[in-house]
């Protein structure tokens, strides 16, 4: 571990004022190197506040450190600071052989893409940007409805750390309080000659404490925290993760049914350049939305997108 994580977890430890003294001592390290740490720590986004005689105090924000992560989960995570996209870091992980699972993180996106390709706003700081490698190679019958999972794992995480009533859009998008909050987006790759999926690449993006939004998403998006977190990033990715690794995959689908968003609710949607709006009655195993229409004609969505009539 890096100097200046050792200086972040012993100030989030402390919650008060610590000396530059103290700090030098308990890690073995010099004075300077100290100095050197905490502007380290600014430089990534922390409010770090410095008092003569007392020494450091940690005000706001956290540091995401991929080695004690990898540590707790016991998979490799592949951390790239300068990403373009952690869904891209996971493909170009595939093309050099990397093991899976594997998670790829980030601290912020270039060149982050939402669902179709549309791009997603990734802050600076104070976001989550993350996607999960795993090899499945099963037959595409077989292949699981992996971003219900992880959209329900996300749920149950955020539910069980903070209590806040989260909710699921169907199919891939989590709300609070009437905002999206976070996306979850599945990209799998097969082969067509054996029927098969190899790999899956699920990729999350979360608003965790953004400091700000663009205008035009002001009105639509959300943070999970509006202030100071009372959990960090890393205990919320390590909980995601563990909660989707060893979560019974029945508990999973009835989390997500029983948080959605627009079970019992009129929709809309479109087909073949045709509009239909009816009633969301359930979600199936498989993770399809089934809608009665008027004249009691049910629809099964299996993809695409859905609007709450009610917005």
């Amino acid at each position: 571990m890096k100097t200046y994580e050792k200086i972040y977890y012993t100030l989030l430890a402390k919650k008060d004022y610590v000396s530059g003294e103290d700090l030098a001592q308990q890690l073995h390290v010099s004075r300077t190197s100290i100095w050197k740490g905490i502007q380290t720590l600014e430089k990534k986004g922390l409010t770090i506040e410095s008092v003569r005689h007392h020494g450091y105090k940690l005000l706001k924000g956290d540091l995401l450190v991929p080695s004690q992560l990898s540590q707790d989960l016991g998979i490799p995570v592949f951390f790239h600071e300068e990403s373009q996209s952690t869904q891209t870091d996971a493909k170009m992980g595939i093309d050099h052989n990397h093991p899976t699972p594997a998670l790829y993180l980030a601290p912020h996106q270039e060149a982050a893409k939402g669902r179709y390709g549309r791009p997603f706003y990734a802050a600076k700081t104070g976001g989550i940007y993350m996607s999960l490698h795993l090899a499945p190679d099963v037959p595409l019958t077989a292949f699981k409805p992996y971003t219900i999972l992880v959209a329900a794992a996300i749920v149950k995480t955020i539910q069980e750390l903070t209590q806040l009533p989260v909710q699921i859009k169907w199919v891939n998008d989590i709300y609070l309080n009437g905002k999206k909050i976070a996306g979850v987006l599945t990209e799998a790759i097969s082969s067509m000659e054996a029927q098969t999926v190899t790999d899956v690449i699920i990729g999350v993006g979360i608003n965790f404490h953004l400091p700000t939004f663009p205008i035009e998403l002001a009105q639509k998006a959300g943070n999970l925290f509006v202030e100071n977190p009372s959990i960090t990033r890393q205990e919320l990715i390590l909980a995601i993760w563990k909660n989707f690794f060893d979560t019974d995959e029945e508990e999973l689908m009835t989390i997500y049914k029983k948080n959605s968003l627009v079970l019992g609710k009129q929709v809309s949607f479109v087909r073949q350049e045709k509009t239909y709006q009816g009633l969301a009655t359930h979600v199936t195993d498989a993770g399809h939305l089934v809608v009665r229409l008027a004249d009691g004609q049910e629809k099964i969505l299996s993809s695409g997108e859905i609007s709450l009539s009610s917005w």
